[in-house]
């Protein structure tokens, strides 16, 4: 056998890559790659936890409720915990806003960094083995390094993030991020402990034929949404919902498709939070060349006014979006 197929090439480490393409970051000064390393760091452990979670009695639920009013799961709380642990000892968040926590939580350091986490997206789906994620948003603090934290530098428009990005644990575990200069996803090896480049320069196709959304649903969702729906049966669009945002928004994100979560009577401004799950996955999604939109305005450009603020959310294929908006009248 050939030298060459012996030993094969493993390919470029998520830590060298970062450190290849740290002088595309805005103010680069090393703090934005260490931040991306902790959340990778903190991803690595949840991936554990999760492996083994049937097999230390870290499934079901824990018997309370976040401040969304949603059953908080051992593994939700756990997730918190790690990623939030990680990012404390890393320094360079000065603060951290968190699905599972109600108030900002202030670190009281000099980080320049301020991080919105989903740690645990697709609660319902832990006990029964099916993909999950975290998602995550990060934005450079706009006030004076070393001041208290204040309402300017949380309630950041989408479209002044630094960066975003998401990991997901299914049948590989996968960290996907853009600093806005393209999407790049890395590919976790558990024996060598590394991510390492899996797939370079992500885009995803200006059309699909998937669609995503819940139509148990359908009967309270609005005319422009039912009409859309029936759009994609019409033409005979594929029906793909997992449940899980993350492991959705992936599949669509390399095969063309639309994700949607339209306002329903159980959840009139929609379910999904602005701050930390759209706004990420809205920046992911640009900048491999798909769309995001609440159906009348462009997810990126909307004002936060609260901290864990929800919005309908139209996300995926650019011209799968545009039809949507369509409908809707814009």
């Amino acid at each position: 056998m050939e030298d060459s197929r012996i030993a094969l090439p493993i390919g470029t480490t998520l830590d060298r890559y970062i450190k290849k393409k740290q002088d595309e970051f805005q103010y680069a000064t090393g703090e934005l790659s260490q931040l991306l390393r902790d959340i990778a760091l903190a991803g690595k452990v949840v991936n554990r936890e999760i492996n083994k979670a049937g097999l230390i009695n870290i499934v079901g639920p824990i018997g309370a409720q976040n401040v969304q009013g949603e059953d908080q799961q051992k593994l939700d709380v756990l997730a918190n915990i790690r990623f939030i642990r990680a990012l404390t000892k890393g320094g360079e968040a000065c603060a951290i806003i968190s699905e599972e926590d109600e108030e900002i939580t202030d670190l009281n350091n000099d980080g320049k960094y301020v991080i919105a986490i989903d740690p645990l997206d697709g609660s319902s789906n832990i006990d029964v083995n099916v993909s999950i994620g975290t998602i995550f948003s990060i934005y450079r603090r706009v006030t004076p390094v070393g001041t208290p934290i204040t309402k300017e530098d949380v309630m950041q428009k989408g479209n002044e993030q630094a960066a975003a990005g998401y990991l997901l644990y299914g049948s590989s575990t996968m960290l996907v991020y853009t600093t806005g200069h393209g999407v790049n996803g890395f590919t976790y090896e558990p024996s060598l402990g590394e991510y390492f480049l899996s797939h370079p320069n992500m885009s995803i196709p200006e059309n699909g034929k998937i669609y995503s959304i819940n139509e148990g649903s359908y009967s309270s969702f609005s005319t422009p949404v039912k009409s859309y729906v029936n759009f994609c049966k019409e033409n005979s669009y594929s029906g793909r919902y997992i449940g899980s945002l993350v492991a959705d928004f992936h599949r669509n994100l390399l095969k063309g498709g639309i994700y949607m979560y339209p306002p329903t009577a159980a959840s009139p401004n929609g379910k999904l939070r602005l701050l930390y799950e759209c706004n990420a996955l809205a920046f992911i999604v640009e900048q491999a060349g798909g769309s995001a939109s609440t159906g009348e305005q462009r997810i990126l450009d909307l004002q936060p006014e609260e901290l864990h603020q929800r919005t309908p959310l139209f996300i995926g294929s650019k011209n799968m979006v545009s039809k949507v908006e369509e409908f809707y009248g814009v």
